[in-house]
């Protein structure tokens, strides 16, 4: 019998992360998940629980670059896939108005925590079989954000990191993508503590007149992941609902 694929999801117990496990976990792979609270989400481990399979938990920060290669110290097994979801938002705030510390900690998770999920991840994905990391950027990371100068600068910084790894690792047979959401209704946007006319605005301003659900964003994400992206790499998938292509 062939042993269960497996994959690391970062940010797991929320939002985009959360939907992402519940999908690799109902095409039977091992979802080993990280975050930031002691224990996983109950819920979302009971539902994994439900699919016949199991979500191995570990808290680590991201931005911890000591907790990341111990983490993956102590998988003690290769993996076929890695997620890097976890990030924040940040405050919405003009440039000149923008806290050094809030700029510097939005890069901290959103930049190096991508960095050193992968630098320390590489050496655990199995090679010429396949594997992938997929990235979730933003398409903050595409075009600017007004008033999100941190948010947007990480995201940016995400894309690039994709396309160099990408051409980095190909010939080991390392696929690496990223996904760039549009506004999605998800926690992180909840607790941007944004008002409801502004949610209202960015939602006519989205030719579908939504937001994504994590549930959309996830689909991209297992499908870049896949064997039906076999031969993608380097590339952002936008999930926007055609924001970017006004």
């Amino acid at each position: 019998m062939m042993s269960k694929q497996r994959v690391v999801i970062s940010g797991v117990n929320s939002g985009i992360g959360y939907a992402t496990a519940l999908i690799f976990a109902k095409e039977g792979y091992m979802v080993f998940g990280i975050d930031l609270a002691e224990e996983a989400n109950a819920s979302l481990v009971l539902k994994i629980k439900t699919l016949g399979s199991d979500l191995y938990y570990s808290k680590c920060d991201v931005s911890n670059p000591q907790q990341v290669e111990q983490f993956f110290g102590s998988l003690n097994t290769e993996i076929d896939v890695l997620v890097n979801n976890a990030g924040i938002l940040g405050p919405r705030l003009k440039t000149d108005e923008y806290p050094i510390d809030a700029f510097e900690k939005i890069l901290d998770i959103n930049v190096n925590g991508v960095f050193y999920m992968t630098k320390y991840g590489l050496p655990y994905l199995k090679k010429d079989c396949g594997s992938a990391i997929v990235n979730v950027a933003s398409v903050a990371g595409l075009v600017g954000m007004t008033n999100h100068i941190a948010y947007s600068a990480s995201k940016h910084a995400v894309v690039g990191m994709t396309k160099t790894w990408a051409l980095e690792y190909a010939k080991k047979g390392i696929r690496v993508n990223a996904v760039c959401p549009g506004f999605t209704d998800t926690s992180m946007v909840e607790n941007a503590n944004l008002d409801k006319e502004y949610i209202a605005g960015l939602k006519f301003g989205t030719p579908m007149k939504r937001f994504g659900e994590a549930e959309e964003i996830a689909a991209g994400i297992y499908y870049l992941a896949s064997a039906n992206s076999s031969f993608v790499t380097g590339q952002c998938l936008t999930l926007d609902g055609g924001l970017t292509a006004q």
